[in-house]
């Protein structure tokens, strides 16, 4: 069985699995989840799912509400904690983390980076609209099938779709045109994988 490297944030949270419910529910606060999905998503047994909501909403972390004999949660944006758990979490479990497990030895990446709407919003970038999907920029040579295998289980954990763009190691520096601008002239958030190379051209969450 495959081991999972352990957040940073496991010695103050009570385990994983804490980590990983709240962290589905602060990083999307737009998006109201059924018991059943979050344990779904999460890959936690609905008891224990129940079990950190009750204590989540208890703590006025989450809100829930009944629709027949469905029960759906969303993060409280209302609670004095939110601003600081969701950073907190979302940098400890959230997508950078489950995309740098994901992609932690497959060769040729050099740096990786969330770019986007995702990434702009965890920089406080307002917006219209949910963000209904994440956006990958790849530095480097991998490849493709290696690449696309390594990712194939990460929409089903995060919930949304995964978009990949690769280029060239040096493309942050040297690329041009319409997109390039809209990468570099927004906020990216660096994914911490083993081969990582940072630039000077984007602004990196720290």
């Amino acid at each position: 069985m495959e081991t999972k490297s352990a957040p940073s944030l496991l010695p103050i949270l009570r385990s994983r699995q804490q980590g990983e419910v709240l962290t589905y529910l602060m990083c999307d606060p737009d998006r109201e989840t059924s018991m059943s999905e979050l344990a779904h998503r999460v890959g936690v047994p609905l008891s224990s799912v129940h079990r950190e909501v009750e204590r989540a909403e208890a703590a006025g972390i989450v809100t829930s509400r009944r629709l027949g004999n469905t029960r759906f949660v969303r993060a409280d944006t209302d609670s004095p904690y939110f601003d600081s758990l969701s950073d907190l979490l979302v940098k400890a479990f959230g997508p950078p983390h489950v995309l740098a497990e994901a992609l932690d030895g497959v060769v040729g990446i050099e740096a990786a980076y969330v770019f986007g709407s995702w990434a702009a919003r965890l920089h406080g970038v307002s917006g219209r609209r949910p963000v209904n999907d994440i956006d990958v920029l790849v530095l480097g040579e991998p490849d493709r099938g290696e690449l696309y295998r390594a990712l194939s289980g990460v929409e089903e954990r995060l919930g949304r779709p995964v978009n990949v763009v690769i280029r060239d190691s040096e493309w942050l520096q040297d690329g041009s045109g319409g997109f390039h601008a809209t990468v570099t002239e927004r906020p990216v958030v660096a994914i911490e994988i083993k081969k990582s190379r940072g630039t000077d051209r984007v602004r990196q969450s720290s």
